[in-house]
């Protein structure tokens, strides 16, 4: 990893740019936080569903390069899933846009997915386009609290229900399930009332929060890896290997916390100790993870823990494919240089 010779700041350009109401889309500048977009799209009704942490500080320019999602990524999916355009700042200066209003896409690239998770090192991220959702007006949260057994069952159940959660979401320990339902009165409420029958049937207990309550649990679920100093991990997997994951990890590395979405198979793991203590638990838990079926990154940690372990972890064959999409974009390889995935 080389050292910064120059740090670029968006923070002045803070603009939603254009809301196109009628269309549910908006064109919004990098350096705006999440919750000040979310404000002024308010006025008619609609919203960007992404819930990182801390959201009042979150941009909507480090949110597209780092792709990242909170719990409604069980609905409305990540910022991948969510942009039709973008403009950048290429390496060598020149303004490129992408999708959107803009009919004729850039070098044969889809760009706007191209550019988003890629840890700026294709671009400088200067606005992005999303299609958005109407405000939901009513949400309610079922808290489950049962064993990995009953939490496995329960979680199989949802997912082939035909009930519709914004999200559903593992914590660990305790065990603990939280489903969210966002829609009208009506519809939460039975819903909710469902998830509830569904956990008493498998012996687990269940209790219906909302307003004020909700909104806490909420917080306090998104912020609980991040509020410890310990090594954070993301670790992808197949749906149906989540609970039993979580439980092996808990019962190797007893001082480890996980939360994360149950229902898509992405979870993150604070680990506590030291370096070397969190690089066997990452090593272990990679080596638990079939070729294919998952990864796990490390995202964040000390200076030591990235000096004994590749934070990235295995890439596969798509390495050389991002090499010569790195070579195109940034030749010189001036942009946030070694800071990806195998050194680039």
């Amino acid at each position: 990893m080389a050292d910064a010779d120059l740090v670029l700041s968006t923070a002045k350009l803070n603009a939603v740019v254009a809301h196109r109401h009628g269309d549910l889309t908006a064109t919004v500048q990098a350096g705006a936080t999440l919750d000040a977009v979310n404000r002024t799209l308010a006025a008619h009704g609609q919203w960007l569903p992404l819930d990182p942490p801390w959201s009042d500080r979150a941009t909507i320019g480090g949110i597209v390069a780092t792709n990242d999602s909170g719990p409604r990524r069980h609905r409305y999916g990540t910022p991948r899933d969510l942009i039709i355009g973008v403009e950048i700042v290429r390496a060598d200066g020149i303004l490129a846009k992408a999708g959107g209003i803009v009919v004729k896409n850039v070098a044969g690239y889809d760009l706007s997915r191209l550019v988003t998770g890629s840890f700026g090192s294709l671009g400088l991220i200067v606005s992005a386009t999303f299609k958005l959702y109407p405000l939901p007006t009513a949400s309610r949260t079922v808290v489950i609290d049962g064993s990995s057994q009953q939490l496995g069952a329960l979680l199989a159940a949802l997912i082939a229900s035909q009930l519709t959660p914004s999200a559903i979401e593992l914590e660990a320990p305790p065990g603990r399930l939280l489903v969210r339902f966002e829609t009208i009165d009506v519809a939460a409420d039975q819903q909710a009332a469902s998830v509830v029958s569904m956990a008493e049937r498998e012996g687990a207990t269940a209790r219906i929060v909302l307003g004020e309550d909700e909104r806490t649990a909420w917080v306090e679920h998104a912020r609980r890896p991040w509020a410890g100093d310990g090594a954070v991990a993301r670790m992808s997997v197949l749906r149906a290997a989540v609970v039993p994951m979580a439980e092996w990890l808990i019962g190797a590395f007893p001082d480890a916390e996980i939360v994360g979405r149950a229902g898509v198979g992405v979870l993150l793991a604070c680990i506590g100790g030291d370096a070397p203590e969190q690089a066997r638990a990452v090593t272990e838990l990679r080596s638990r993870i079939p070729a294919g079926q998952g990864s796990v990154v490390v995202v964040r940690g000390s200076d030591e823990l990235k000096s004994c372990i590749d934070v990235w972890g295995p890439i596969g064959d798509g390495l050389p494919m991002m090499r010569a999409i790195k070579q195109q974009f940034d030749p010189r390889g001036i942009l946030n240089p070694g800071r990806g995935p195998g050194g680039l």
